[in-house]
């Protein structure tokens, strides 16, 4: 039986709530969804724009995978959340799918939601697999 292991990224933004960074268990990692926020300063103001946001919740997603050894690459499904769903699918789509291959664009659920942490627009959690 493989133990769950529970990670702590160096580096990485700090949580807003009570988890790890990212869990692990029989190859598979779960990435806890990432906030738009600086991970150099969480108290920085968020960026401007869905464009802006989505850019920096996927640079925190990359950061936590590099921090297990991992990339983009290796991601095989994400979700995403949007405060806003219809005003900003289209511009979050299109700085989403700039991370991936087009061929190797993950599996994907997208959500539409009342609020998220910080007033943020955009949340995005993903499952990698370690090859």
């Amino acid at each position: 039986m493989n133990t769950a292991l529970f990670h702590m990224i160096a580096g990485a933004p700090t949580p807003v709530a009570p988890f790890s960074h990212a869990t692990e268990a029989d190859g598979w990692v779960f990435v806890t969804g990432q906030m738009p926020t600086d991970p150099a300063d969480d108290d920085l103001p968020l960026p401007n724009g869905i464009e802006a946001q989505t850019r920096r919740v996927m640079d925190n997603l990359a950061l936590v995978l590099r921090g297990l050894g991992l990339d983009l690459e290796h991601v095989v499904f994400a979700r995403a959340y949007l405060t806003h769903f219809q005003r900003d699918y289209a511009v979050m789509n299109a700085a989403y799918k700039s991370y991936f291959p087009a061929d190797r664009l993950p599996a994907r659920t997208c959500i539409g939601v009342t609020g998220l942490a910080r007033e943020a627009l955009v949340e995005i959690d993903l499952i990698a697999r370690r090859p």
